[in-house]
């Protein structure tokens, strides 16, 4: 099982990145920076939450709201101080979203069946359990037929992500967005944003990057 800490940094610094536009590249100085800021906010949350796993939820709804009352100054001001948010107010905002994410992750199934398979991210290359992203969402398959954005033989395309890189890509664009610019692997990788991302996640240690 991953290492909750790891996986808890992993995803503040999904957040930071989809956050900060440039303040923070993704490299080692993003690694040094997502490991202070983790470091600081770990501790806030009670030791279920540190523990969460698919066998022992805990859902973010049980937090209490005193919790992140207790969020170390430095944390905000860090963020602050590099021009990522604006007030403390906006770094517990960015903070709740991070930590309900990583809950989210921490307790969702193990990847098993069809749905899953054990290779390499198409997106981070990283050698880690794998989930699948239709890259033209299904929530909007309606509408991209009738509109006549895609044929219907393209509906179905997915891509094999990681859960880390099938939720950063979703908090990167909505899903109409994803299906009308954004339907191919290839187009997702153009993105800066994304290649920031693939940059930083294809370091971190949970699987071993191709080459």
């Amino acid at each position: 099982m991953r290492d909750n800490h790891e996986a808890f940094k992993e995803t503040l610094a999904a957040h930071i990145l989809v956050k900060s536009f440039g303040q923070v590249d993704a490299d080692d100085s993003l690694d040094d920076f997502s490991t202070y800021l983790a470091t600081e906010a770990w501790e806030i949350l009670p030791p279920k939450a540190r523990s969460a796993s698919y066998e022992e939820p805990f859902a973010f709804d049980d937090l209490k709201d005193d919790v992140f009352d207790a969020t170390p100054l430095q944390f905000s001001d860090t963020l602050v101080a590099y021009g990522i948010v604006d007030d403390r107010d906006d770094a517990l905002k960015l903070l709740r979203n991070a930590i309900d994410t990583y809950l989210q992750e921490a307790c969702a199934a193990p990847p098993v069946g069809k749905q899953t398979r054990l290779a390499e991210c198409e997106i981070c290359e990283r050698e880690i359990p794998l989930t699948y992203h239709h890259l033209i969402p299904r929530s909007v398959h309606n509408k991209v037929l009738k509109r006549g954005w895609h044929p219907q033989e393209r509906l179905n395309a997915v891509a094999w992500l990681c859960r880390y890189c099938h939720s950063t890509v979703h908090r990167l664009a909505s899903n109409e967005d994803l299906a009308r610019y954004f339907y191919t692997v290839d187009l997702l990788l153009a993105r800066e944003d994304i290649q920031r991302w693939r940059a930083w996640a294809g370091r971190q240690r949970y699987g071993k990057r191709r080459g």
